[in-house]
């Protein structure tokens, strides 16, 4: 294989590449060639791969991912997609939406392109990089953050939605994207397919609300979703035969006797005029035990509205507030640092208007 990257990148071979019993870690010191040769072994069965979770929320955690488990997710991603096909690298690799892109390349026998993740994510870089790709079937994975600088960079950088056009499929997730965003994109011809899952089932494995095929998803009687024998920390049920992904059940607050998924508080923000982003986190209430601070960017100096926030939230969205930033803080994944904003929230107190 030969390998094409937007930016020069030196690397070394994990060291314990010969025993082959030793698990692999990626971590920065590799490039994507010394991270493929790595991953070959793996797949081979010849060691297992270590992978942190986001650690969005509380502190990461390793997980352990066999041969097995990262061969068919792979392969039931190619079928669901139709084929094989070239991917381009747009996530750091120590994360498993990364390390997925390259497995998946391996199996393909493809060669992928490389967009450098160590310098800030751009319109033009990734449009750049795109330009390398050969292959007929052309595939890569986002997380919200990025598609939202694709998307709102379509006029700015010429020739970019061609370039998105050209792409089998967009797989994003990781977290929940702005479904105006996605609309908008689809309605010009980019296929974007919503995943999810998680790090213990190799990343994404229900795909716009539908499994893929070997996997079995079911949702508990407290609302947690479960897939195969994994139960995860997210809630959802099914809608007309899909799973519609509701957030996550350490991210629901209870305010006064009143629950409130703070993921709700994030979409119903996001779909106010001239939004560009809102994160929800949550802060104590001396009165009613918990509240949210729900902090949004904007495109405009458009003041934002919440008076009639409580009739799409319920009465719990009278106790939160909600705070205008420059920008949202983010995790070297693209997830919000959630664990800075809800600090920077409770450092608030009665400042917050």
């Amino acid at each position: 294989m030969h390998f094409y990257s937007d930016a020069s990148q030196t690397g070394r071979l994990f060291p314990g590449t010969s025993n082959s019993m030793e698990p692999l870690k990626l971590d920065l010191s590799f490039d994507a060639v010394s991270a493929l040769l790595a991953l070959g072994d793996v797949l081979d069965g010849k060691r297992n791969l270590i992978v942190e979770s986001s650690g969005s929320t509380g502190t990461p955690k390793e997980i352990v991912l066999t041969s097995q488990a990262l061969n068919k997710a792979a392969m039931a991603s190619a079928t669901r997609l139709g084929g094989h096909g070239q991917w381009l690298l747009a996530l750091p690799i120590t994360y498993v939406a990364g390390a997925m892109v390259l497995v998946r390349s391996l199996l393909a026998d493809s060669q992928p392109v490389v967009l450098n993740t160590n310098v800030p994510f751009t319109a033009e870089g990734f449009h750049r990089t795109a330009s390398f790709m050969t292959a007929e079937r052309r595939y890569t994975s986002l997380v919200p953050a990025q598609l939202e600088r694709l998307a709102s960079e379509l006029k700015t950088v010429p020739g970019l939605l061609q370039t998105l056009k050209r792409f089998t499929a967009i797989l994003v997730g990781g977290q929940a994207a702005k479904l105006k965003t996605v609309d908008n994109l689809r309605s010009q011809g980019v296929n974007i397919v919503l995943t999810y899952g998680s790090a213990e089932t190799c990343g994404g494995i229900v795909y716009d609300g539908v499994p893929l095929d070997g996997y079995h998803v079911s949702v508990l009687n407290d609302g947690r979703i479960k897939i195969d024998e994994h139960i995860t920390n997210d809630l959802g049920e099914f809608v007309e035969g899909k799973l519609v992904v509701k957030g996550r059940i350490d991210r629901v607050i209870n305010s006064g006797g009143h629950k409130l998924s703070l993921e709700m508080v994030e979409t119903w923000t996001q779909s106010q005029a001239s939004v560009v982003d809102a994160v929800a986190v949550a802060t104590k209430h001396p009165e009613f035990g918990e509240a949210f601070v729900c902090f949004y960017t904007q495109n405009s100096d458009w003041q934002l509205d919440t008076s009639r926030a409580a009739l799409a939230l319920g009465i719990v969205a009278k106790s939160g507030h909600w705070k205008k930033i420059d920008k949202i803080p983010t995790l070297p994944n693209g997830k919000p640092d959630l664990q800075f904003l809800t600090l920077q929230a409770n450092n608030f107190g009665d400042s917050l208007g």
